[in-house]
């Protein structure tokens, strides 16, 4: 009997083992004649709205936040109607009243950019002049008394006394009487010995500043000028006076600075985000706080080839008219520089949602229903922005409160401004196949099963 017993219990085992395999064999089996169609099932998937790494093939909850998962459609197995579907949101009326939603059809018009920068009037650097003593000698009068007077070009505005012009000019007064004795010689090379010897005198009083007008003078009177005007090459006002009268001077020593200020430049200081608007030969608008109600118009002339790295600025140099010496170099001005970019597609500034890396605007495809756009921006106008692509003329967006509706999108699993990172790199999506059994979790518990590595 205990024998019967030892070899049955052995017996009885290895059928219900038997039993048991065949039983999870036919429930492996089972599916594939189920009838269903496994593919189309598989397209639907569930996620997270605030954990979109979260994916299940069916619905429950968040194991990080608890929110319940939301049904998406794989971009895989979807269609480009069923995208566009699970894109849009809809919006109740209620919501877009508190959140001040509101819509614009998109126009097209005529644009024409401002920029506006500060600047400072500066002199027109071709317009002055150093007044240099021409010779050695010592300042015997000065007619100009201090800076900002005015002088006139043609005008002396001092008188030198130089023994070295004094010697030059009695040099070229004899050479002149040489030549003359000389001329009626039978010997050419004599008669031309004549000629060369005034010649050269000449030359030398040409290079110590004597006019030819004075020259003429001195073949006149047959007597030396013992002293020299000195001259300004330009009309304008005194900026620097140096001369002292009594003074001795060197060849080459400066006397004054003058500047001509009919014309004067402002250096203006341009953004780096506005320079490539900014171009030679665009006119420009400037005023001043000092003459209100006053524009003066000027052209771009140079656009500097480098930037202040202090204050992340390019320079643009700007001529303009100065009728009445109204505007004062170092004066603080404003100039506003207008560029048509003929007719364009524009949208609120608002209605354009920057998340870095794209640009999107939302188009209400019915009432109360949005789906996102990417657009491409061009330049800012006031409160308007330019649109180089995405929209066309007559679409109706949401031009503010479009942060409710992108908000709406995320929470619901939509493609708002931040879609394209509904998967984390290196996350593998939860397959058909059941895992093994585990232990109940708890709701916020996550386990390893709902994000498979």
């Amino acid at each position: 009997m205990l024998f019967t017993r030892k070899i049955m219990l052995p017996l009885v085992a290895l059928l219900l083992a038997l039993a048991a395999a065949g039983c999870q064999k036919q429930g492996a089996e089972a599916p594939k004649g189920d009838g269903h169609d496994h593919a189309a099932e598989a397209k639907v998937e569930y996620t997270c709205p605030m954990h979109p790494f979260i994916i299940k093939d069916k619905p429950g909850s968040c194991p990080i936040c608890g929110m319940d998962l939301v049904k998406k459609v794989a971009g895989a197995g979807a269609d480009a109607k069923e995208l566009e579907k699970l894109a849009q949101v809809a919006v109740p009326t209620t919501q877009m009243v508190m959140a001040n939603v509101a819509t614009q059809p998109v126009t097209a018009k005529s644009l024409q950019k401002e920029i506006t920068a500060t600047g400072i009037v500066a002199y027109d650097q071709r317009r002055q002049a150093k007044v240099t003593a021409w010779v050695a000698g010592r300042i015997d009068r000065l007619n100009v008394n201090a800076v900002g007077d005015f002088v006139s070009r043609g005008r002396p505005v001092a008188e030198l006394y130089s023994p070295d012009l004094v010697s030059a000019q009695q040099e070229y007064l004899l050479a002149l009487k040489s030549r003359d004795r000389l001329k009626d010689s039978p010997i050419a090379s004599i008669s031309q010995g004549g000629q060369g010897l005034v010649a050269s005198a000449r030359q030398r009083l040409l290079l110590m500043g004597v006019k030819e007008q004075q020259i003429a003078g001195l073949e006149k009177a047959g007597q030396p000028n013992i002293k020299l005007p000195v001259y300004t090459p330009l009309s304008g006002v005194v900026i620097e006076k140096i001369a002292i009268e009594g003074q001795y001077v060197n060849m080459g020593d400066p006397l004054f600075t003058i500047a001509d200020l009919s014309t004067v430049w402002v250096e203006a200081e341009i953004y780096e985000s506005d320079v490539s608007f900014v171009k030679v030969g665009q006119r420009v608008e400037v005023t001043t706080a000092s003459w209100p109600g006053r524009t003066f118009a000027g052209r771009i002339s140079l656009v500097y080839p480098f930037l202040d790295p202090k204050t992340r600025t390019i320079k643009a140099r700007i001529e303009l008219s100065n009728p009445g010496l109204k505007l004062k170099p170092d004066m603080f001005v404003n100039a506003a520089i207008k560029m048509p970019l003929g007719t364009a597609v524009v949208v609120p500034v608002a209605a354009v949602m920057d998340t870095g890396t794209r640009q999107v605007v939302w188009v209400q495809v019915k009432e109360g229903t949005f789906e996102p756009r990417d657009v491409k921006v061009g330049a800012r106008v006031g409160d308007e922005v330019q649109l180089l692509s995405g929209l066309k003329a007559g679409e109706v967006i949401a031009c503010s409160g479009a942060y409710l509706i992108d908000s709406e999108s995320q929470l619901r699993g939509g493609s708002g401004s931040h879609a394209g990172h509904e998967g984390m790199p290196g996350m593998e999506k939860e397959g058909a196949k059941q895992a093994p059994a585990a232990p109940p979790a708890r709701k916020n518990d996550m386990s390893m099963d709902d994000m498979k590595m």
